[in-house]
């Protein structure tokens, strides 16, 4: 049997005045396990908006008709509720795993020796953007599943999954100053390609909140406007982000980038053409559940491809213990934080 040690009154003080502090002066994560953390709330960041999309798919919106309460009465779904209810709730609860594997991320950061205070700060971040989110979450119930918060949930869950990447991007990066791999014309059109990328998610939402999957019943409140017309919007934006990660990959070729640039924007191409031909089915099938899931999950992918051409176009050395890290040349400024 494995004896605890008994803490003196003075550790106890410690631990429950600045308990991070405390972990970390007494735990030495290895490298591994920081990035295994980081990578941990990249993929709670996925699963909360698929599940979050599940709630919706099957109608279960107001599966939980209060919050933060399930009922006026109770704090979990009950049997009456039915499978309605369990969604909901079942949904409700991931958001506990989310918050943990953030604080994971966070707790690893933190006892990483040597300590990186700018990779624990975006840990934070991401603990604040989940709160946030959460309120949101409850709010979106609370006003009937109104489509416009609805929308800024998905957006909110979003920029979660941009500060998770960047966090994990920055356990596997050194402190040193960011050195851009590419020139600044190259940046600005992969800033571009961002731009457009993020426009087509923030339509995406739209075509969400003025489509047939309102979440709950037909009663609803919907945006007023065609559904058809805005996909087709959307899926005129699609064609422009695929335009232009083409334009970028012959760039890159033609400047002899890194193969790190050329790989992600390879791996992005592909992820838009999966995504685009999930996008046509779904529509043409008249959007049936099952695809639309499926494409929610793709935008998050194509988010991911996004984010991680960006963050190819800089890199930041690794600075060894003893040996000064490459000089850096004059150069132009990072493509990416």
């Amino acid at each position: 049997m494995v004896r605890v040690p008994k803490l003196t009154r003075a550790e106890v003080a410690q631990a429950l005045r600045n308990p991070l502090l405390y972990i970390a002066e007494r735990w030495t994560p290895e490298p591994r396990t920081v990035r295994r953390a980081a990578m941990s709330a990249v993929v709670m960041a996925v699963v909360i908006v698929v599940t979050g999309g599940a709630v919706r798919l099957t109608g279960s919106g107001l599966g939980c008709p209060t919050w933060p309460k399930c009922t006026d009465e109770s704090l979990t779904a009950t049997s009456a509720m039915g499978f309605h209810g369990a969604i909901e709730f079942g949904n409700r609860m991931l958001t506990y795993v989310l918050c943990a594997a953030v604080g994971w991320a966070i707790i690893a950061a933190r006892s990483a020796k040597p300590w990186r205070r700018g990779v624990t700060r975006l840990g934070w971040v991401q603990f604040w953007i989940v709160m946030g989110n959460a309120v949101l979450g409850g709010i979106v119930v609370l006003v009937g599943l109104n489509p416009y918060t609805v929308a800024a949930h998905f957006l909110l869950s979003t920029a979660l999954l941009t500060v998770a990447l960047m966090t994990w991007q920055r356990i596997r990066e050194g402190d040193e100053a960011p050195r851009p791999l590419v020139g600044k014309a190259v940046a600005q059109l992969a800033w571009l390609l961002a731009v457009a990328a993020g426009l087509l998610v923030a339509v995406g939402t739209v075509v969400t909140g003025a489509g047939r999957h309102a979440g709950d019943s037909s009663d609803v409140h919907r945006i007023p406007i065609d559904w058809k017309m805005v996909a087709q919007l959307h899926a005129d934006l699609a064609w422009v982000v695929v335009a232009l990660t083409v334009a970028l990959w012959f760039v890159l070729k033609a400047v002899d980038a890194p193969i790190g640039p050329l790989h992600r924007t390879r791996e992005l191409f592909l992820i838009l053409m999966s995504q685009g031909i999930v996008g046509y089915v779904q529509y043409f099938t008249d959007t049936p559940e099952i695809l639309v899931g499926v494409h929610m999950f793709g935008s998050c992918l194509v988010w991911i491809g996004v984010v991680r051409v960006l963050l190819s176009l800089r890199e930041r050395p690794v600075a060894v213990a003893g040996v000064p890290a490459p000089a850096v040349e004059q150069a132009e400024p990072a493509a990416a934080g």
